[in-house]
């Protein structure tokens, strides 16, 4: 079996292959470009790995031309920057010794010894620069179903890194076959180490959680996610029962899936618990506000604008598993579109300071009232 695609076939990819077997190491693309590409999924980034020592492949890329950064050589990482490319290659690697997060690994020549410490079978492929596809630990059958299962024992594979845990349904939302249901094994590992996520960083965890409500319907997910306690132990208070209906409402609205609207669904009010950047958490914060208020679909769209009014829209409806009104979301297109006609220089010299500000929102209250009918004689009159 082979792959191809222009993240293999570009000059800058097949400069690093030629880089790292000149002095006849292996080199092989390996992980999410091998596995995305055998999917059909685009490729974003593409990883290598080696035989070489990363002392022997900085002085192969510097004997090439290519300027090498020590990323991460005490882990076997170098970045090789091709073409103003970045390549991560990294020498195949065993693990000695695991505590739940970091690893000891020893350099190792073996294939198979490297593709043993990966996470899923499916990540476990590897492809040389001709793209032929090598698959030491028989992971192909998995992809090719789109079964998503830890290399192994998953015990032992979650108690190496607990991420594993939330990467376990990333994945399954991502790539799996929602037909096949979950492995058993893996959800039964899963729930005998719920312990292991709470030593995890909040970054750790809010990142892999904007990745996972990020995929097109990771409903099936975070719903296994709440029976095996997961979310439980990662998101306190949350529940799944708004999050179906809102797919399937921005399914409807032929809308792009967006993580902060799916965690308002979930009742997630703490951004700052999953260490969102500010924006984000100004996002759920104000849905989170909007979502129980009674303001009307025409004063959302004109106080908050057209996408936040719509996306309250959703989530209320969704809540309430309700469908959404077509005229709601026309009256918070109209209200958008609206401005006050009454303006601060209307009020001067009579009103000034707080009095000014105070004044206006009198009148802008009045002009929403009326449905932005009121003209400014009216408003001032």
């Amino acid at each position: 079996m082979k792959v191809t695609g222009d993240w293999l076939t570009a000059d800058s990819t097949q400069a690093v292959f030629a880089a790292l077997r000149a002095d006849g190491n292996s080199a092989f693309a390996v992980g999410g470009c091998v596995r995305n590409a055998l999917m059909n999924v685009p490729v974003t980034d593409v990883d290598i790995a080696t035989d070489a020592t990363p002392e022997t492949v900085q002085a192969l890329a510097q004997a090439a031309g290519l300027k090498s950064v020590p990323t991460g050589i005490d882990h076997g990482t170098i970045t090789v920057v091709s073409g103003g490319t970045g390549y991560e290659v990294t020498t195949f690697r065993a693990d000695t010794e695991t505590n739940g997060r970091h690893a000891i690994v020893r350099f190792s020549t073996d294939m198979a010894e490297d593709a043993a410490r990966r996470d899923f079978t499916m990540n476990a492929l590897y492809a040389d620069a001709g793209g032929q596809v090598v698959d030491p630990l028989g992971g192909l059958p998995d992809l090719e179903a789109r079964r998503v299962r830890f290399i192994g024992n998953a015990h032992d594979r979650i108690v190496e890194d607990y991420l594993r845990i939330l990467r376990f349904f990333r994945f399954a939302a991502w790539y799996g076959d929602p037909d096949l249901g979950f492995d058993a094994d893996a959800l039964a590992a899963i729930a005998d180490t719920l312990d292991g996520l709470n030593g995890l960083s909040r970054e750790r965890i809010g990142g892999e959680m904007i990745k996972l409500l990020s995929a097109s319907d990771p409903a099936p997910a975070v719903g296994s996610m709440e029976q095996t306690g997961v979310l439980h132990v990662i998101l306190p208070g949350s529940a799944t029962r708004g999050l179906a209906p809102l797919i399937h409402l921005e399914h409807s609205a032929d809308l792009a899936p967006d993580a902060i609207r799916r965690l308002a669904a979930l009742g997630v009010f703490d951004g700052d618990g999953l260490r969102l950047s500010k924006k984000q958490q100004r996002r759920l914060e104000q849905y989170q506000s909007l979502i129980s208020t009674s303001e009307p679909p025409a004063e959302l769209g004109y106080r908050h604008g057209a996408e936040v009014a719509r996306d309250v829209l959703l989530l209320r409806a969704a809540l309430l598993e309700i469908p959404l009104d077509a005229d709601a979301l026309r009256n918070v297109e109209m209200g958008s579109r609206q401005k006050c006609p009454v303006k601060p220089g209307d009020l001067m010299p009579a009103y000034s300071g707080a009095e000014l500000g105070a004044k206006l929102r009198e009148i802008e209250d009045r002009w929403v009232a009326s449905g932005f009918a009121l003209s400014k004689s009216d408003l001032l009159g």
